[in-house]
């Protein structure tokens, strides 16, 4: 899933899961970097739901219905706000936060039971487990791989220099 920032010079995928405290931490550096950048950067959300958090999976599939109705990282962010809510209730808290956000959140219920959007999350999750994500965040950027999942320590200064060096190649 991705912004729909046309042709940015710099992309950033982030391989997350909505259930993962360290994705939510994670936030903070996707809003510094969109501060510094702007539209030279493309930061795309990339599915890698882990087996340990059980509705990360369905979670996954609900990012993608909210893209489809237009609201992809507001969802993301509100979801990844209440990772502990996420963990508890499953299902029914991903179906409040729509509604939370003006959603149609039958459309939702109906998509996580129909699974329409399963192929986007088994697509991204096999792209990263081939590219070597074991873990999340994950960052992929200028074709570095930066795990964040064991520290997210001097992660975004790594991703600030890479993005400079791709942004100072372009122009």
């Amino acid at each position: 899933m991705s912004d729909s920032t046309p042709a940015a010079p710099a992309v950033l995928d982030i391989w997350c899961e909505l259930q993962c405290p360290d994705c939510h931490h994670a936030l903070t550096d996707v809003h510094a970097l969109r501060a510094r950048y702007g539209d030279r950067i493309e930061v795309r959300l990339r599915h890698f739901p882990l087996e340990k958090h059980k509705h990360s999976y369905a979670a996954a599939q609900a990012v993608e219905e909210a893209a489809a109705q237009g609201k992809d990282w507001p969802y993301i962010e509100a979801v990844l706000a209440r990772t502990d809510d996420l963990a508890g209730t499953g299902e029914p808290m991903l179906i409040e936060v729509a509604g939370e956000l003006g959603l149609d959140a039958e459309e939702f219920d109906t998509a996580l039971i129909d699974g329409r959007h399963m192929l986007i999350v088994d697509a991204d999750q096999a792209e990263g487990k081939a590219i070597g994500v074991t873990g999340t965040p994950t960052y992929v950027i200028g074709g570095e791989r930066l795990d964040g999942g064991k520290s997210q320590e001097g992660l975004r200064e790594r991703i600030q220099e890479i993005a400079d060096r791709l942004l100072a190649g372009q122009g």
